[in-house]
């Protein structure tokens, strides 16, 4: 080494011992020499933080960030030296044989440490690192690979036919042949060189493709000008103990040298990862000045502020005061995305069955853009997980994201039942039940000894839409149908019933006129870009984006009187929706999907307290749902009870509020009557 990098190496030494790093690599070379045995590399993983590094010395820093090379021969020197001067491994022969990574913790904030996967970077330069950000969208399953392997020379009266003097070990953007070859000769007798086999030291592998998460755009039903946009993946090698840190369709910072990989005739720009980090934002979510000011004068009642919400949403697609059912169900469902991976998750999926199917996909997509993770799922395309052999010459098997693990923390809106085949849709609602998809793996196919399986949680909330129309084309309407109940017999009972909420909405029936509907769609195509309501301004999708992830983020409490009335009517309806042959009617899973209801409506009402007044709104919206499944019951609950009025003033606002508290007494007395043993669990009223 030249002796201007004795300095840099004294300085290193510093910094391993103010940090605690040298205690940490003593540590390390007693397990070692615990172990009694005599491997070709000795591994060690020095944890270097730029920011401190560069502050104790500037160049040990720029050497560091930018020959990293270098600089982890700069420790693995210092490492051979101490393990020498303190005796700490035996076994330990040459210098070759000690394997130095240096795991950075962070990179500058500077432009020119970021590569990004939307622009390729002009003038940016190999073997140094970069910093990546993007979305995982597929990846293999976890190989070995060598991480290093001893050669002895063929010739026996050679001094090298015997100790660790021919080390090969990987290096960045090596591939396995370049690593382990059969055409080294002997520097000293020029013989030919040939691997101590046992001596082979394996590491795991794995290859993860990660996209900009800007292209999700694209899957989300934009229109996207083509040629100002372009998008490709870029593959990350992990290594050792990186392998499985990725999930798929999370997002992730990938700190890591670019390397150049020859796959069969084509030259690929890939990464060697040295870290991984989970996506954050700095941006707090806050809520507008006009949805404050919605609040604090709709805070008289509880039920106010989300029915406005509701009544005004979406007024670019439709009108005010249509679709209120659907589009408050819309916002419940948004709000149950804001997740995070150490909660439980719980979910809320909409099967909407509609006769105005066009103006309800409308409606559907804008809404889907009013989260991060919304994927619109095309039938040509995999709704779950794919398996394929992977293009980089290693011939394992590689596991390709499908929109639904795309959309993990949101949402996926799969469209139009019935453009699917019977299979689908059996394997969707066998997802909706057990939320996890598997792929099978072929051990013959792929090169393994044994066939694998690899399982993926499916972490978002499930949109569908079904064409009633279409329907009674296909199929007479039932002579023995139940009175209230809608005739949806072409989808299977059991996908309906993974469904957490089934919306029927006709804007042309008895509780609604079409006509404002109409006017809207005629003054939209003669006034194409003018705002139809130019009071609702104010009210942007922005403001909304902005309410939706605030109230996401908000942790309840559930109060005792909420949960009473959720149990109460779930062990009453339990009881009346009873059917001598085939049981209830209701599902186990019903009593999950009130709690959901009821969480979502006081997250949105910008509470941290459950209500017994949201967990009326969310037994409301689930008995409409049941009843157009299976009929009315003696609750006799109205297909508009969530909106009995049309909210046009203060008065509208008030004849609801006490059309719900009517419902909430009628609701007790219910429990009251069918769920006795739930009696005393009520305050007399």
């Amino acid at each position: 080494m030249a002796a201007e990098d004795l300095p840099l190496k004294e300085l290193a030494l510093v910094y391993l011992d103010r940090t605690g790093g040298l205690h940490k690599f003593i540590n390390d070379c007693i397990r070692y020499s615990d172990s009694k045995q005599c491997l070709a590399v000795y591994r060690f993983i020095i944890c270097v933080n730029p920011a401190d590094l560069t502050e104790l010395d500037a160049r040990l820093g720029n050497c560091v960030l930018h020959q990293p090379i270098r600089a982890a021969h700069l420790f693995q020197s210092i490492c051979f030296t101490s393990i020498k001067t303190l005796s700490l491994i035996q076994q330990l022969e040459t210098e070759n044989q000690v394997i130095v990574v240096l795991k950075l913790t962070h990179l500058p904030p500077l432009p020119n440490y970021s590569l990004n996967l939307c622009q390729f970077p002009r003038g940016y330069q190999l073997l140094r690192y970069y910093k990546v950000e993007g979305v995982v969208i597929a990846m293999t399953t976890v190989t070995k690979y060598t991480q290093g392997a001893r050669f002895l020379c063929s010739e026996s009266s050679c001094p090298f036919s015997t100790g660790f003097q021919y080390i090969r070990v990987h290096t960045v953007g090596a591939t396995e042949s370049a690593t382990v070859r059969n055409d080294f000769t002997c520097t000293l007798c020029n013989s030919a060189l040939k691997e101590d086999v046992k001596f082979r030291v394996l590491g795991d592998k794995q290859l993860v493709e990660i996209i900009d998460a800007a292209a999700l755009d694209v899957v989300k039903g934009n229109q996207v000008n083509r040629s100002c946009s372009r998008y490709q993946s870029f593959t990350v090698f992990l290594r050792d103990e990186l392998p499985n840190r990725m999930k798929m369709g999370n997002r992730y910072y990938v700190i890591g040298i670019p390397a150049h990989i020859y796959s069969g005739s084509q030259l690929q720009l890939c990464m060697e990862a040295n870290s991984i980090q989970p996506w954050f934002t700095n941006d707090s979510p806050f809520i507008s000045d006009n949805f404050k000011y919605l609040l604090s004068i709709t805070s008289t009642s509880p039920w106010r502020f989300t029915a406005v919400l509701a009544d005004i949403f979406a007024a670019q697609i439709v009108p005010p005061g249509t679709y209120n059912i659907l589009k408050l169900s819309l916002l419940l469902s948004l709000v149950q995305t804001r997740k995070n991976d150490k909660q439980t998750l719980e979910y809320l999926d909409l099967l909407v069955v509609t006769s105005d199917p066009v103006t309800v996909d409308r409606l559907l997509t804008y809404s889907l853009n009013l989260v991060s993770c919304g994927v619109r799922h095309l039938p040509s395309y995999e709704m779950f997980a794919t398996v394929s052999k992977d293009e980089h010459g290693t011939g394992t098997a590689k596991v390709q994201a499908g929109s639904a693990l795309l959309a993990k923390g949101g949402i996926c809106y799969i469209g139009e039942l019935f453009s699917y085949r019977k299979d689908k849709l059996d394997f969707l609602q066998t997802v909706l039940e057990t939320r996890n998809t598997t792929v099978f793996i072929s051990g013959k196919k792929f090169g393994e000894d044994i066939d694998q399986q690899m399982s993926f949680p499916i972490q978002c909330n499930f949109w569908a839409l079904a064409d009633a129309d279409t329907h009674l084309k296909k199929a007479m309407q039932r002579e023995d149908a139940v009175i209230g109940s809608m005739d949806i017999s072409s989808v299977p009972a059991n996908l309906v019933d993974g469904f957490g909420l089934l919306i029927y909405c006709s804007e042309s029936s008895n509780y609604h006129s079409p006509v404002h509907l109409i006017q809207h769609v005629l003054s939209e195509a003669m006034n194409p870009g003018k705002p139809l309501y130019p009071a609702l301004q104010n009210f942007t999708t922005q403001d909304y984006e902005k309410l939706l992830a605030f109230a996401g983020n908000q942790q309840t409490e559930l109060t005792s009187e909420a949960e009473r009335l959720i149990q109460g009517y779930y062990t009453a309806s339990r009881r009346v929706r009873t059917d001598p042959v085939h049981g209830s009617k209701i599902s186990p899973t019903a009593l999950k999907a009130l709690m959901s209801l009821s969480e979502t409506h006081a997250k949105l009402s910008l509470r941290n307290r459950i209500l017994e007044e949201d967990a009326v709104i969310a037994i409301l919206l689930y008995e409409i749902s049941i009843t157009a499944r299976h009929g009315t019951s003696v609750l006799c609950v109205a297909p508009n009870a969530v909106f009995p009025f049309e909210l046009c003033d203060e008065h509208s606002l008030n004849q609801r509020d006490i059309y719900l508290a009517q419902f909430h007494q009628q609701l007790l007395q219910f429990c009251y009557t069918y769920a006795p043993g739930m009696s005393v669990h009520f305050s007399e009223e």
